[in-house]
């Protein structure tokens, strides 16, 4: 048996009126799932333990079936571990946004943050701006104990030697404020952040970006510090076999602190334009010709646009989730005559007027090659979408064990 999770970030949202009080996960064309829905089972599991932050770190622990409570140690930590930043026991990493922050007449507290992703900077970019803010602030950095790590597109980080957590706001939580008041209260990292604006508001490579059109990354943003993480390996845990198909250090990094092997998909970067083809490429080949039991692709856009506030490319990674990862995962499985089994679902809802994470509840769906699920006394032309999911009656309140119901 091959199984496959398909992991749609922050996909599920709320109705929205412009779409005839439709979610966007059920107004888009998504023939793949709709088809797979009635042969499936559907129902919602709650990702997000009860007095947890809503990030996509704590969600998608939950969903690879390590319970959060026990195991998350912080979110950075995890994307040290994929981008190769040395981590010593008590050192502890802080997640690096390079953010997008308004460029007004006044003093840095007083700036607005209008993009947490700085336009979704590529990490060529991303790694000459560090570099420059890793000159300019050499000095204080070394007195600090803090060291600065590329990782991909806007999302970096720092390794701060024998430090503490301390709490930071996550910049995608704060869009359209004045600054101020979410800084953090540690003056050190207050004092970074704010250098880093007066050498990267100027820089040549912004100065053009903003000639184009683009936004600036013309300040630094911490947040999601932790400790060295400590989890099982996947392949001890399940018996399987597993390959992690993501663009993002987060995921990365819980697959390598599972144990299980990291894809490289060239051209997969995060956004709604990354290489789908590639993932499902990697997963496939991992399946079917290398003797892998287990793959776990990761599709960003939904996220992204969701904190963008985009409600059509919204629409549009959903429909490309359908197009280019599910059909062609379920056509390639379904033709090589191996029993399988897929797990669709979102790790958190991202509802677009809110532009950041929940805690609600998400929908998901169970495929099974040698299984057609009962849908006699479900509502008849039922699809996957959270109103249908809903409306199952199919509820999983702790997370991290419907893992155990896919795999069984």
């Amino acid at each position: 048996m091959k199984y496959v999770i398909i992991l749609g970030d922050g996909m599920s949202d709320e109705p929205i009126k412009e779409l005839g009080g439709k979610t966007p996960l059920a107004y888009a064309k998504t023939p793949a799932l709709d088809l797979l829905s009635k042969k499936s089972r559907l129902g919602m599991a709650k990702t997000i333990p009860a007095g947890m932050s809503p990030g996509s770190d704590t969600a998608n622990l939950s969903v690879l079936g390590f319970d959060p409570r026990k195991y998350y140690s912080g979110r950075s930590p995890l994307e040290a571990l994929s981008i190769g930043a040395p981590m010593k026991d008590g050192d502890i990493a802080v997640r690096l946004n390079l953010v997008t922050v308004s460029e007004q007449n006044l003093g840095y507290s007083e700036q607005v943050i209008i993009d947490h992703s700085a336009g979704e900077i590529t990490t060529e970019e991303a790694d000459i701006l560090l570099k420059a803010a890793k000159e300019g602030l050499a000095a204080y950095l070394k007195e600090s104990g803090f060291c600065l790590y590329t990782g991909t597109s806007y999302r970096h980080c720092l390794i701060w030697e024998k430090g503490k957590v301390l709490g930071f706001t996550a910049p995608h939580d704060v869009l359209g404020d004045r600054i101020g008041p979410h800084l953090p209260s540690d003056p050190v990292f207050r004092k970074v952040m704010e250098q880093s604006f007066t050498i990267l508001k100027n820089h040549p490579l912004n100065i053009l970006r903003k000639q184009n059109g683009k936004n600036p990354a013309n300040s630094f943003w911490f947040w999601g510090a932790g400790t060295k993480p400590n989890l099982p390996i996947f392949a001890d845990k399940t018996g399987k076999k597993a390959i992690m198909v993501s663009a993002v250090d987060l995921l990365k990094g819980i697959g390598a602190a599972s144990g299980m092997k990291i894809a490289n998909v060239p051209g997969a970067n995060g956004t709604l334009h990354t290489n789908y083809a590639g993932k499902v490429e990697a997963a496939s080949n991992a399946l079917l010709n290398d003797g892998y039991d287990f793959a776990y692709i990761h599709i960003e856009a939904p996220d992204e646009m969701s904190h963008q506030g985009d409600l059509n490319n919204k629409i549009k990674a959903i429909e490309y989730l359908d197009e280019k990862v599910i059909a062609p995962v379920f056509r390639r499985l379904s033709e090589s005559g191996e029993d399988f089994r897929l797990l669709i679902m979102p790790d958190h809802p991202t509802p677009l007027k809110l532009r950041t994470h929940t805690a609600d509840s998400v929908p998901f769906l169970i495929y099974d090659s040698n299984v057609i699920y009962d849908t006699s006394v479900t509502i008849p032309g039922r699809s996957y979408n959270e109103a249908d999911c809903q409306a199952s009656g199919d509820f999983i309140e702790a997370g991290h064990t419907l893992i155990n119901e896919f795999l069984k």
